[in-house]
Protein backbone atom coordinates (compact mmCIF):
# COMPACT_ATOMS: atom_id res chain seq x y z
CA UNK A 1 0.00 0.00 0.00
CA UNK A 2 1.48 3.36 -1.42
CA UNK A 3 2.21 5.99 2.02
CA UNK A 4 0.03 9.32 1.10
CA UNK A 5 0.48 12.41 2.66
CA UNK A 6 -2.46 13.66 4.96
CA UNK A 7 -3.65 15.77 2.39
CA UNK A 8 -4.04 13.61 -0.69
CA UNK A 9 -6.00 11.09 1.41
CA UNK A 10 -8.63 13.82 2.29
CA UNK A 11 -8.08 14.51 -1.27
CA UNK A 12 -9.04 11.00 -2.34
CA UNK A 13 -11.76 9.88 0.27
CA UNK A 14 -13.60 12.87 -0.95
CA UNK A 15 -13.50 12.44 -4.44
CA UNK A 16 -14.16 8.59 -4.11
CA UNK A 17 -17.14 9.50 -1.88
CA UNK A 18 -18.61 11.92 -4.06
CA UNK A 19 -17.73 9.00 -6.88
CA UNK A 20 -20.01 6.54 -5.34
CA UNK A 21 -23.00 9.34 -4.48
CA UNK A 22 -23.11 9.69 -8.31
CA UNK A 23 -22.86 6.15 -9.04
CA UNK A 24 -25.79 4.79 -6.81
CA UNK A 25 -27.98 8.38 -7.83
CA UNK A 26 -27.54 7.33 -11.19
CA UNK A 27 -28.15 3.81 -10.93
CA UNK A 28 -31.11 4.06 -8.98
CA UNK A 29 -32.54 6.06 -12.26
CA UNK A 30 -31.33 3.87 -14.52
CA UNK A 31 -32.88 0.45 -13.07
CA UNK A 32 -35.81 1.81 -13.49
CA UNK A 33 -35.55 1.36 -17.22
CA UNK A 34 -35.60 -2.45 -18.16
CA UNK A 35 -34.18 -3.41 -21.33
CA UNK A 36 -34.43 -6.82 -23.08
CA UNK A 37 -31.06 -8.04 -23.83
CA UNK A 38 -30.29 -11.42 -26.13
CA UNK A 39 -34.00 -11.99 -25.27
CA UNK A 40 -33.51 -11.64 -21.30
CA UNK A 41 -34.96 -8.92 -19.41
CA UNK A 42 -32.40 -6.78 -17.49
CA UNK A 43 -32.10 -3.02 -16.68
CA UNK A 44 -29.68 -0.20 -17.22
CA UNK A 45 -28.71 -0.13 -14.09
CA UNK A 46 -26.72 -3.31 -14.91
CA UNK A 47 -23.97 -1.15 -17.00
CA UNK A 48 -23.60 1.67 -14.30
CA UNK A 49 -23.60 0.28 -11.20
CA UNK A 50 -20.00 -1.63 -11.20
CA UNK A 51 -17.99 1.82 -11.49
CA UNK A 52 -18.63 1.17 -7.84
CA UNK A 53 -16.66 -2.24 -7.28
CA UNK A 54 -14.24 -0.45 -8.86
CA UNK A 55 -14.05 2.23 -6.90
CA UNK A 56 -14.02 0.17 -3.93
CA UNK A 57 -11.34 -2.01 -5.14
CA UNK A 58 -9.16 0.73 -5.93
CA UNK A 59 -9.58 2.43 -2.24
CA UNK A 60 -8.61 -0.96 -0.44
CA UNK A 61 -5.92 -1.33 -2.48
CA UNK A 62 -4.50 2.12 -2.15
CA UNK A 63 -5.95 3.55 1.45
CA UNK A 64 -6.90 0.03 2.95
CA UNK A 65 -10.01 -1.02 4.18
CA UNK A 66 -10.59 0.82 7.27
CA UNK A 67 -10.93 4.41 5.19
CA UNK A 68 -12.83 2.18 2.61
CA UNK A 69 -15.08 1.45 4.85
CA UNK A 70 -15.52 5.26 5.87
CA UNK A 71 -15.84 5.89 2.06
CA UNK A 72 -19.23 3.55 2.56
CA UNK A 73 -19.94 5.61 6.28
CA UNK A 74 -20.07 8.80 4.39
CA UNK A 75 -22.04 8.05 1.62
CA UNK A 76 -25.35 5.71 2.91
CA UNK A 77 -27.08 8.19 4.22
CA UNK A 78 -26.65 11.25 1.42
CA UNK A 79 -26.78 8.63 -1.58
CA UNK A 80 -30.57 7.46 -0.46
CA UNK A 81 -31.73 11.01 -0.12
CA UNK A 82 -30.55 12.45 -3.12
CA UNK A 83 -31.41 9.11 -5.27
CA UNK A 84 -34.94 9.57 -3.78
CA UNK A 85 -34.96 12.88 -4.67
CA UNK A 86 -34.22 12.07 -8.11
CA UNK A 87 -35.61 9.17 -8.68
CA UNK A 88 -38.93 10.46 -7.54
CA UNK A 89 -38.76 13.77 -10.06
CA UNK A 90 -37.32 11.76 -12.98
CA UNK A 91 -39.68 8.42 -12.49
CA UNK A 92 -39.80 5.92 -15.26
CA UNK A 93 -37.37 8.54 -17.45
CA UNK A 94 -40.22 11.47 -16.93
CA UNK A 95 -39.99 14.70 -15.09
CA UNK A 96 -42.26 14.63 -12.51
CA UNK A 97 -42.42 18.15 -11.61
CA UNK A 98 -41.23 19.85 -7.93
CA UNK A 99 -45.09 18.49 -7.24
CA UNK A 100 -44.22 14.93 -7.05
CA UNK A 101 -41.37 15.68 -4.19
CA UNK A 102 -44.87 16.76 -1.94
CA UNK A 103 -46.35 12.92 -2.60
CA UNK A 104 -44.91 9.63 -0.78
CA UNK A 105 -43.79 7.72 -3.34
CA UNK A 106 -44.01 4.21 -2.43
CA UNK A 107 -42.01 2.43 -5.03
CA UNK A 108 -39.20 4.61 -5.56
CA UNK A 109 -38.97 4.97 -1.88
CA UNK A 110 -38.66 0.57 -1.91
CA UNK A 111 -35.71 1.14 -4.25
CA UNK A 112 -34.12 3.69 -2.25
CA UNK A 113 -34.02 1.56 0.72
CA UNK A 114 -33.46 -1.35 -1.11
CA UNK A 115 -30.19 0.37 -2.74
CA UNK A 116 -29.35 1.06 0.33
CA UNK A 117 -29.15 -1.74 1.68
CA UNK A 118 -27.80 -3.70 -0.94
CA UNK A 119 -24.88 -1.05 -1.68
CA UNK A 120 -23.88 -1.97 2.49
CA UNK A 121 -23.78 -5.25 2.55
CA UNK A 122 -22.52 -5.32 -1.36
CA UNK A 123 -19.52 -3.37 -0.48
CA UNK A 124 -18.99 -4.72 3.06
CA UNK A 125 -18.22 -7.98 1.59
CA UNK A 126 -16.31 -6.57 -1.68
CA UNK A 127 -13.90 -5.15 0.88
CA UNK A 128 -13.47 -8.41 3.21
CA UNK A 129 -13.13 -10.47 -0.13
CA UNK A 130 -10.44 -8.17 -1.80
CA UNK A 131 -8.51 -6.92 1.56
CA UNK A 132 -8.01 -10.54 2.22
CA UNK A 133 -6.35 -11.80 -1.33
CA UNK A 134 -4.55 -8.23 -2.39
CA UNK A 135 -1.39 -9.48 -1.34
CA UNK A 136 -1.30 -12.23 -3.76
CA UNK A 137 1.52 -11.34 -6.78
CA UNK A 138 -1.38 -11.76 -9.12
CA UNK A 139 -3.08 -8.79 -8.64
CA UNK A 140 -5.82 -9.67 -10.72
CA UNK A 141 -7.28 -11.99 -8.71
CA UNK A 142 -8.63 -9.79 -5.63
CA UNK A 143 -10.77 -7.99 -7.85
CA UNK A 144 -12.00 -10.39 -9.66
CA UNK A 145 -12.98 -12.17 -6.76
CA UNK A 146 -14.78 -9.59 -4.69
CA UNK A 147 -16.65 -8.43 -7.76
CA UNK A 148 -17.83 -11.62 -7.76
CA UNK A 149 -18.96 -12.08 -4.35
CA UNK A 150 -19.97 -8.36 -4.00
CA UNK A 151 -22.42 -8.04 -6.47
CA UNK A 152 -23.64 -11.28 -6.26
CA UNK A 153 -24.80 -10.20 -2.96
CA UNK A 154 -25.93 -6.57 -4.42
CA UNK A 155 -27.57 -7.37 -6.69
CA UNK A 156 -30.11 -9.96 -5.84
CA UNK A 157 -30.52 -8.05 -2.02
CA UNK A 158 -31.45 -5.17 -4.17
CA UNK A 159 -34.08 -6.79 -6.56
CA UNK A 160 -35.39 -9.04 -3.38
CA UNK A 161 -36.08 -5.62 -1.29
CA UNK A 162 -37.13 -3.28 -4.44
CA UNK A 163 -39.11 -5.64 -6.40
CA UNK A 164 -40.33 -8.77 -4.36
CA UNK A 165 -44.72 -7.82 -4.49
CA UNK A 166 -44.11 -4.32 -6.14
CA UNK A 167 -46.71 -1.80 -7.69
CA UNK A 168 -44.93 -2.09 -10.72
CA UNK A 169 -46.65 -5.26 -12.57
CA UNK A 170 -43.81 -5.93 -14.90
CA UNK A 171 -41.20 -5.59 -11.98
CA UNK A 172 -42.78 -7.95 -10.03
CA UNK A 173 -43.67 -10.42 -11.93
CA UNK A 174 -40.36 -10.13 -13.49
CA UNK A 175 -37.42 -9.09 -10.88
CA UNK A 176 -35.93 -12.82 -10.60
CA UNK A 177 -35.05 -13.51 -14.34
CA UNK A 178 -34.15 -9.21 -14.34
CA UNK A 179 -31.41 -9.87 -10.98
CA UNK A 180 -30.53 -12.98 -12.68
CA UNK A 181 -29.63 -11.25 -16.10
CA UNK A 182 -28.36 -8.17 -14.53
CA UNK A 183 -25.74 -9.92 -12.02
CA UNK A 184 -24.58 -11.75 -15.46
CA UNK A 185 -23.91 -8.65 -17.17
CA UNK A 186 -22.71 -6.85 -13.97
CA UNK A 187 -19.70 -10.07 -14.28
CA UNK A 188 -19.26 -9.49 -17.86
CA UNK A 189 -19.07 -5.67 -17.99
CA UNK A 190 -16.72 -6.12 -14.57
CA UNK A 191 -14.17 -9.12 -16.18
CA UNK A 192 -14.43 -7.64 -19.60
CA UNK A 193 -13.83 -3.76 -19.01
CA UNK A 194 -13.07 -3.04 -15.24
CA UNK A 195 -10.42 -6.00 -14.30
CA UNK A 196 -8.27 -4.33 -17.05
CA UNK A 197 -9.61 -0.79 -16.39
CA UNK A 198 -8.72 -1.38 -12.63
CA UNK A 199 -4.89 -1.85 -13.40
CA UNK A 200 -4.76 0.96 -15.80
CA UNK A 201 -6.46 2.94 -13.27
CA UNK A 202 -4.24 1.86 -9.79
CA UNK A 203 -1.06 2.71 -11.84
CA UNK A 204 -2.05 6.45 -13.07
CA UNK A 205 -3.84 6.89 -9.71
CA UNK A 206 -0.35 5.88 -7.68
CA UNK A 207 1.61 8.04 -10.18
CA UNK A 208 -1.33 10.90 -9.54
CA UNK A 209 -1.77 10.75 -5.83
CA UNK A 210 2.16 9.63 -4.59
CA UNK A 211 4.39 11.31 -7.37
CA UNK A 212 6.53 8.89 -8.37
CA UNK A 213 6.60 6.62 -11.20
CA UNK A 214 4.15 3.64 -11.88
CA UNK A 215 4.39 0.60 -9.24
CA UNK A 216 3.16 -2.96 -9.99
CA UNK A 217 -0.16 -3.89 -8.66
Amino acid sequence: MTLLSPQRRRFALSALIAFHILIIIASNYLVQLPITLFGWHTTWGAFSFPFIFLATDLTVRLLGKGPARQVIARVMLPALVVSYVISVLFQEAEFRGLGSLLQFNEFVLRISLASFLAYVLGQLLDIQVFDRLRKLPQWWIAPTASTIVGNLMDTFVFFSVAFWHSSNPFMAENWVEIATVDYGVKLAVMLILMVPLYGILLNSLLRLLAGRAPATA
